[in-house]
């Protein structure tokens, strides 16, 4: 059994595209890591299309229900005044005064209140509706997997995200984060959730381009990070040449072979029979511990 690593670290697979193994990254250090008894956890939070689940023989453990708030408007007891209208940042809330006309756009309503408080003859209340859901799935007996996912139709994924990450057992050590793909929204909140940011890019100009956009947010918001070029040799040394400059940190180059991609899309984790994978990803672990362990949120 391995020595708990003091205090939960959270490690944020990421990637600025779709496409460049993140998942694939993400789910073979979870399983690496907990076949070396670490207690780890594992959160999808590509709530738009989770499915890190598909990796694993996994039972359901648990669901929870996301919702958020948003307001209902008496139209009998409004005065039309159009105080909620010009409180509210994300024009959720569109009126006609002379029509007296007054309708909430639930699809745009953050659930900051602030309707709440502008409405001074008591008009608004408010109503639950649902955003998604956390599945907690079990993996070899233990909860460890969480998978956020949003309702079709909803605009974004961000508060599911946020509840899934919370929900993750404190009796874990290591939570890997398997992040959204860009570097929009939810990318910012699951990154901004975590100790430390794994970028998995890919040697082509379209893996640069994102992956500089990715460098320029996570810079933003000063989260430290390192890159795994994966399909490495596939394209032209352009990242490379990328993270010298930059003095960006190169965690690991994965070859492109085409028997792990076929083992992939069968939905087969490499490192169960790639036991020199799963040690490389044990060292890109290590590293990240002996190196940003104790900078934690």
């Amino acid at each position: 059994m391995n020595q708990p690593v003091s205090d939960m670290i959270k490690i944020a697979v990421a990637s600025g595209k779709g496409g460049t193994g993140k998942t694939y990254i993400s789910t073979n250090l979870f399983y690496s890591l907990s076949k070396k008894n670490y207690r780890v956890a594992m959160v999808d939070c590509d709530a738009e299309a989770p499915n890190a689940v598909a990796f694993f023989e996994s039972e359901i453990v648990g669901k929870t229900e996301v919702t958020q708030k948003v307001p209902v408007i008496n139209s009998d007891i409004c005065t039309f005044c159009g105080k909620c209208h010009e409180y509210c940042n994300y024009n959720a809330i569109f009126i006609l005064p002379p029509m007296k006309i007054v309708k909430v756009i639930e699809d745009l309503c953050h659930d900051c209140g602030a309707c709440s408080v502008a409405c001074k003859s008591g008009a608004i209340s408010e109503k639950p509706v649902s955003l998604g859901q956390v599945t907690t799935f079990s993996v070899k007996g233990k909860p460890s997997l969480l998978e956020a996912r949003i309702n079709i139709g909803v605009m974004s994924p961000v508060t599911v995200i946020k509840a899934a990450i919370k929900q993750i057992d404190n009796q874990s050590d290591i939570a890997i984060l398997d992040s959204p793909p860009g570097t929009s929204c939810p990318f910012v909140q699951t990154a901004a959730s975590a100790d430390y940011v794994i970028l998995v890019t890919e040697p082509t100009p379209f893996g640069l381009s994102d992956l500089k956009q990715s460098v320029e947010t996570l810079k933003t918001i000063n989260k430290p990070f390192g890159v795994i070029i994966n399909r490495a040799g596939l394209g032209n040394n352009s990242v490379m040449e990328y993270l010298t400059h930059e003095n960006i940190q190169l965690l690991l180059e994965i070859p492109f072979n085409k028997e792990i991609a076929v083992l992939y899309s069968n939905g087969r984790l490499v490192s169960e029979t790639n036991e020199i994978f799963s040690e490389q990803l044990l060292s890109v672990f290590e590293n990240i511990i002996e190196n940003h362990g104790n900078s934690s949120n």
